[in-house]
C-alpha cells in the first residue's frame, strides 16, 4: 500500500500497488466495486502485474470509511456495500482516480501510458474517467447507470470498451438498448454483450463468477490494453 495526495491537496488516500517483475509496459488503474479494495480487486491487480503492468487500486471509499473490504456473498456485507454506495461522491472519486493516474505516470516516466479498468460501480467510474480525464484507454465491466451519462460521450477522446451482462439484474434491457443506441456509432467506443450473464460475472472470487464469460471478457480486455497501452 502507498499513499497518494488528492488533487485538491486536502489529504491523501491509500492505494494498493502490484508491480511487475521487470520494467512496466504501462500502468492500469483498477477501479473497485462497491465492496472496496477487497481480495478480488487485489487479485485483479496482481494479475495485471503478472502480465507486465504496474497496477494500482485506489481506496475510493476512504472519505466514508477507509479500508473497506466486503464480501458480496455475505448478505449483511452486501447491504453495507449498498449503503456506502448511497453516500458515495462519484464526481469526487473521479478526481481521486485522476490523482492515481498522475502518480502512475510519474512512476512510468513521460512516455508511459495509463489505462483504467473498473467493475460494477467501477465500470461506471471507468466511463466517467474516460470522458473527464486524459487516461489513455478505459474498460468497464457491467457498468451501472451509463444511460444517465450518455450526455458526456462527446468528451470521450480515447478508446473505451464496455462489457455488458445480458441478464444484468441491475442494468435492464431498456438501459442496455440505450447504451447501444447512444454508443454503437461512437468511433472510440466498443461494446461487447454477454447474453445470459448476470452482474459480476467476471469477479475473481465468489459465487457470481461465470468462468467462460469471464475468460472471454478478460481476453478481450488484455488484447485491448496491449493495443492501446503497449
Amino acid at each position: 500500500m502507498i499513499e497518494i495526495g488528492t488533487l485538491e491537496g486536502e489529504g491523501s488516500f491509500p492505494v494498493y500497488v502490484a508491480e511487475p517483475a521487470g520494467s512496466p509496459r504501462a500502468a492500469i488503474v483498477v477501479i473497485q466495486e462497491i465492496f472496496g479494495v477487497n481480495a478480488g480487486i487485489r487479485r485483479k491487480c496482481d494479475g495485471w502485474a503478472e502480465k507486465g503492468y504496474l497496477a494500482l487500486a485506489p481506496d475510493l471509499f476512504w472519505r466514508l470509511q477507509p479500508g473497506v473490504e466486503l464480501d458480496p456473498d455475505v448478505p449483511d456485507q452486501f447491504q453495507e456495500a449498498l449503503g456506502l454506495m448511497g453516500r458515495f461522491n462519484q464526481d469526487q472519486s473521479v478526481r481521486d482516480i485522476e490523482a492515481t493516474i498522475r502518480q502512475a505516470r510519474k512512476r512510468l516516466g513521460t512516455s508511459g501510458k495509463v489505462g483504467c479498468v473498473g467493475f460494477c460501480l467501477g465500470g461506471r467510474l471507468a466511463f466517467m474517467t474516460s470522458s473527464r480525464t486524459d487516461v489513455d484507454a478505459s474498460v468497464g465491466y457491467y457498468p451501472v447507470g451509463i444511460d444517465g451519462l450518455l450526455h458526456e460521450k462527446h468528451a470521450i477522446a480515447r478508446p473505451l470498451m464496455l462489457h455488458i451482462a445480458g441478464a444484468d439484474h441491475f442494468v435492464g434491457p431498456e438501459i442496455q438498448r440505450a447504451m447501444h443506441d447512444g454508443l454503437d456509432a461512437h468511433p472510440r467506443v466498443t461494446l461487447h454483450d454477454y447474453p445470459g450473464e448476470d452482474h459480476g460475472f467476471a469477479a475473481e472470487i465468489g459465487k457470481r463468477r461465470s468462468e467462460e464469460a469471464a475468460q472471454l471478457a478478460d481476453r478481450r480486455t488484455e488484447v485491448f490494453f496491449a493495443e492501446h497501452l503497449g
